[in-house]
C-alpha cells in the first residue's frame, strides 16, 4: 500500500511540475494589470502594474494594425505586432496578435516563438504555411491556405508562410503569450553578434568556408532587413 501511495504522490508531483513547465504567461490575480514602464526599477519577468485608478480605455486599445505594412524589403513581408509593448492592457493575459502583410511571392521567413503557440488565419490571397517537427524526424507539416483558412503552429517549432500568389496577401495570427519572442533562423545563425565562428558553421552545414563567408555578409547590419 505504501508503494501505491508513493507512486500516486510521485505522479501528482510530476503532473504539477509539468503544468508549471508548460505554462506560458502567468495568470492574472485581479481584473487586469495594465503594463507600466518601470525600466528604472530593475528587471522583472513581465511588467509592473499600472495603478488601477489611473487605467483608461486607451490602455486596452491599439489602432496600429489598421494599415498594411510596408513590404518593400528583401523578403517581401512585414509583421506588425500588438504585443504588450504596443498594447499594455495585454499584460498577464497570455495573448497577443500580429498582422502579416505579403507582397507577391513574399515570405515570412522560417522562425520560431519560444514562448507561444500560434494560430494563423489567412485573410487575403493564398499562402503556403508550414512547420517542422523536432529531431530526429524533421517532418514538414504544410498546407495551402485560402481566405478564411486557419493553421496552427505549435510552440517553439520552426514555421513559415509564403505568398503563392501574384497579388498581395494578408494574415492575422494570435499567439499564446503577451511577449512570444521570435527567433528568425537565418538572422540568428548568420547574423549573430559576435558572429558564430566559421569553423562551427562549415562543419554544421557541411559546406566550404567561402559559402559561409558569403552568407554571413548578407546578414551584416548594413545588409539585413530587420524583422520583428
Amino acid at each position: 500500500m505504501a508503494n501505491i501511495h508513493y507512486f500516486t504522490f510521485t505522479i501528482a508531483i510530476l503532473a504539477l511540475a509539468s503544468s508549471v513547465a508548460y505554462a506560458s504567461d502567468p495568470g492574472p490575480l485581479q481584473d487586469f494589470c495594465v503594463a507600466l514602464d518601470e525600466s528604472k526599477a530593475g528587471f522583472v519577468s513581465g511588467n509592473f502594474c499600472k495603478d488601477p485608478l489611473l487605467v483608461t480605455a486607451n490602455d486596452f486599445f491599439y489602432s496600429g494594425l489598421r494599415n498594411a505594412g510596408n513590404t518593400s524589403n528583401p523578403l517581401g513581408s512585414l509583421v506588425s505586432p500588438a504585443f504588450v509593448a504596443e498594447l499594455p492592457g495585454l499584460n498577464t493575459f497570455g495573448i497577443s496578435i500580429v498582422r502579416i502583410d505579403f507582397a507577391p511571392n513574399g515570405l515570412n521567413a522560417p522562425h520560431s516563438h519560444p514562448r507561444a503557440a500560434e494560430v494563423l488565419t489567412c485573410l487575403e490571397g493564398t499562402l503556403y504555411a508550414g512547420f517542422i517537427s523536432t529531431n530526429p524526424q524533421h517532418r514538414l507539416f504544410a498546407k495551402i491556405l485560402h481566405e478564411g483558412d486557419v493553421f496552427v503552429f505549435p510552440r517553439g517549432l520552426i514555421h513559415f508562410q509564403l505568398n503563392l500568389g501574384k497579388t498581395k496577401a494578408r494574415a492575422m495570427a494570435a499567439l499564446g503569450s503577451q511577449n512570444p519572442g521570435i527567433i528568425t533562423i537565418a538572422n540568428t545563425i548568420f547574423g549573430s553578434n559576435p558572429p558564430v565562428p566559421t569553423e562551427v558553421l562549415t562543419k554544421a552545414f557541411q559546406v566550404d568556408k567561402w559559402v559561409i563567408d558569403h552568407i554571413q555578409k548578407q546578414f551584416q547590419p548594413e545588409n539585413i532587413y530587420n524583422e520583428l
